[in-house]
């Protein structure tokens, strides 16, 4: 059996889950919607046999909809969402769930009234290298766990690819902690529980309407004392990685899917052979959303676990200082 999706928002995400999609043998894509007419023209010039004209409160209704998979920008998700719970339709919803705390509570719980099938698109929910750190963690391969180090740094924000989405820029609903740092803290989350934080510094630039530059953070999660350093502006190589330092065995996550591993020497790479670790990626969490569409085990995060990270990020954000 094959599903149908609506898919809200034609930006750079949207088109990504449009390809991935149309390559996966157990979805179909019903129909997608963007508030840009040129993204929609866009859109049709990729997948031409596509119908990218039905506005998205139709597409959600439509009794052909399984899926309604909400890619637009965050501030939009909580409509979308609470759309879809109404039409009785399973959700897939990028992080994060909103800006304002309250309102995504509200909506986390609606969502688990609803007892809809819903996820929600953080990268560490279904990949390869979190499996990895999931393993260690829970076969004991860390010894101890001593701590976690969360390091990312981007020479230009928004990234290049992302240049046409303005909105990644802006204070209100963008900046890096929330695009970026969201996957790992969820990650710390999915291993180690529920985290606390501790202190954060935050810095922005003398422009009130643009996101952060630099954000620092201190958080603890089963008495795990978890660390981040994340930035951008400032020339060379992006870096984005997460450390678990053990007493018997490190392991670390750098590029978003490479792992690699110390006993006490080098790092040593583990990460497995695959030809294309995006599609893969993507492949696999397509694999777990069918699942949960049949009812069956899956390992995505649900809207809670998204509320969580959120609640910490904008707890984050809230340290900050022009």
């Amino acid at each position: 059996m094959s599903y149908r999706v609506a898919v809200l928002g034609l930006g750079v995400m949207g088109q990504r889950m449009l390809g991935h999609l149309a390559l996966h043998d157990r979805f179909e894509i019903l129909g997608g919607w963007d508030a840009s007419p040129a993204a929609r023209d866009h859109a049709k010039t990729l997948h031409p046999s596509v119908n990218f004209d039905t506005p998205a409160d139709e597409l959600i209704r439509s009794a052909e909809t399984d899926l309604v998979y909400i890619g637009v920008p965050p501030l939009a998700h909580a409509g979308y969402a609470l759309a879809a719970i109404d039409a009785r339709k399973a959700v897939l919803c990028e992080k994060p769930l909103g800006v304002d705390i309250a309102e995504s509570r509200t909506l986390t719980e609606q969502m688990e009234a609803s007892a809809l099938p819903q996820a929600v698109n953080f990268a560490y929910g279904s990949s390869r290298a979190g499996e990895v750190i999931e393993r260690a963690w829970r076969t004991g391969e860390f010894g101890t766990l001593l701590g976690v180090d969360i390091r990312q740094h981007f020479a230009v924000w928004p990234r290049p690819w992302q240049a046409s989405a303005r909105w990644l820029a802006l204070r209100q609903e963008g900046g890096f902690v929330r695009e970026v740092l969201s996957h790992f803290l969820y990650l710390a989350d999915r291993v180690l529980g529920p985290a606390r934080l501790d202190a954060a510094d935050v810095r922005y630039p003398a422009d009130p309407t643009l996101c952060e530059t630099y954000a620092s953070a201190r958080l603890t999660a089963a008495q795990v004392p978890i660390t981040v350093a994340t930035s951008a502006g400032g020339v060379g190589p992006d870096l984005v990685e997460i450390t678990f330092w053990g007493t018997r065995k490190s392991h670390r996550i750098v590029d978003w899917y490479r792992t690699q591993e110390s006993d006490g020497g080098p790092w040593v790479e583990t990460t497995p052979a695959v030809d294309d670790y995006r599609r893969d990626g993507a492949f696999r969490q397509l694999d777990q959303i069918a699942r949960m569409l049949e009812s069956q085990p899956h390992s995505l995060p649900d809207f809670r676990a998204a509320l969580r990270v959120q609640e910490l990020v904008e707890a984050i954000l809230a340290q900050g200082a022009a």
